[in-house]
């Protein structure tokens, strides 16, 4: 199972070079315009690279579940951020080498007098720069979350068909038909996969609807959501992993969020979402009625022990409503009947504030389960484990002399406690490879 997510893994990662680079290649490759400079070559060759990464954005994001098996749903993303400002800095390159070295050509600026080729090259340019900048900053300029992601998509598919466009109109590498065919097949490849997501996809989903059953309050100030599928179809995922809701609009809006399944992976015919009340969307999830229609989008992740089969024991650390990926995994374990040691540190800042609490008291009945409750605010007289998960906690529940090559363990919860966590783990010397976060840092 490792080596073939490996052998997947570096598959795809040479799909991606082999995409990246064939601009570059097909411009050093046949004739060429007569009398170029080499600088005048690397700009445009720079600036090929970068609209050929640019069309890839849309596939690392299009949710293919091959694509991101190998790696998890929040590398991809990660990747996707992170060589986000790489394109950009290639496709910026292509003007700027231009004007270096042949100053007269920053006429080109002017959008009242620029040839259309420019203009289109231009503005496709800006467009690029603010998709990255309300992005980057979108918390900060306080964008809310579906109004960026509408916004988020416009500019892509406008800076991406402006500079198809600029390309087209330029056409100096554009001399033989072969060369014609390879630019042509990319644009219908981006058209494809533009379909796939904003008109293929939402009608599958429409077709594929949920109903919700129940909404059940639970501890810390969540809700947990019940649905079935309308057409009785089972519905089949791995514990840890999760699916994108659509509640209250169409697919085709965009108005999805991102949420971990906290049911049994053994119960294919209901599945269960539990929330917390964070924002705008969450607090309204306790307001959905009965029989009202959900759209689910999944399942995604790799945050899950089902990719970990022969693992001897598995630890789980999670903090607030980072125990609802945890718990689709006890659960799952539990209906299973599986037998291996498991160790669950839970942090709260108060034991009333721990969601599934009960359950999670009565889970030892039926698992080979140790729980440690780890409270910020504990009560008078607690005996159990106080403050923040610490390199000295983990030590004395973890068994760490135990740990390489036999043991998984899962983190989830806010970021500062995953990154605690994780240097804690790092510190006790234990691999990398043998702890994985679920971080939910989708956008």
């Amino acid at each position: 199972m490792m080596t073939k997510r490996i052998l997947q893994g570096i598959f795809w990662i040479g799909v991606y070079l082999l995409i990246t680079l064939t601009p570059l290649l097909i411009l050093l490759a046949g004739p060429r315009p007569a009398g170029r400079e080499f600088w005048r070559d690397l700009s445009i060759g720079l600036g090929y690279s970068g609209f050929a990464m640019v069309g890839l954005q849309f596939v690392l994001t299009a949710r293919f579940k091959a694509i991101k098996a190998p790696y998890g749903s929040d590398i991809v993303y990660f990747f996707h951020r992170q060589i986000s400002l790489v394109t950009f800095a290639l496709i910026l390159a292509h003007p700027l080498i231009l004007f270096i070295f042949d100053p007269d050509l920053l006429r080109l600026l002017n959008l009242a007098t620029a040839p259309w080729a420019a203009r289109f090259g231009v503005i496709s340019l800006i467009l690029l720069a603010a998709l990255i900048i309300f992005s980057v900053w979108r918390k900060k300029l306080r964008i809310e979350y579906d109004r960026w992601r509408i916004w988020h998509g416009i500019m892509a598919i406008g800076a991406v068909a402006l500079a198809i466009t600029h390309i087209e109109l330029r056409g100096y590498y554009l001399n033989t038909l072969w060369k014609q065919l390879f630019w042509g097949f990319y644009g219908i490849f981006w058209i494809g996969i533009l379909t796939w997501v904003r008109v293929v996809k939402p009608i599958i989903l429409l077709r594929n609807a949920y109903l919700v059953e129940e909404v059940v309050p639970e501890r810390g100030n969540a809700w947990t959501v019940a649905l079935r599928p309308e057409n009785n179809k089972p519905f089949y995922f791995q514990p840890g992993q999760f699916a994108w809701i659509t509640a209250w609009d169409s697919p085709f809006q965009d108005h999805e969020h991102p949420f971990s399944f906290s049911g049994s992976a053994e119960k294919s015919t209901q599945l269960f979402f539990t929330i917390k009340e964070l924002g705008d969307f969450t607090a309204s999830i306790k307001n959905l009625s009965k029989t009202q229609r959900v759209y689910v989008d999944g399942p995604y992740g790799s945050f899950s022990i089902d990719r970990h089969p022969h693992s001897e024991r598995f630890a789980f650390i999670a903090g607030g409503i980072g125990i609802t990926p945890i718990m689709s995994m006890l659960r799952t374990l539990a209906d299973r009947g599986d037998s291996r040691h498991l160790t669950l540190i839970y942090a709260n800042k108060t034991l009333e504030a721990a969601t599934f609490l009960e359950e999670i008291e009565e889970l030892p009945q039926k698992l080979n389960l140790k729980v440690v409750h780890v409270l910020k605010s504990p009560p008078e007289g607690w005996r159990g484990e106080k403050g923040f998960v610490t390199a000295e906690i983990l030590e004395r529940h973890l068994l760490v002399e135990h740990i390489p090559d036999r043991i998984e363990i899962f983190i989830c919860g806010p970021d500062p406690m995953m990154d605690a966590v994780e240097k804690a783990l790092i510190q006790l010397g234990i691999p990398m490879g043998d702890f994985h976060s679920e971080r939910f840092n989708l956008v």
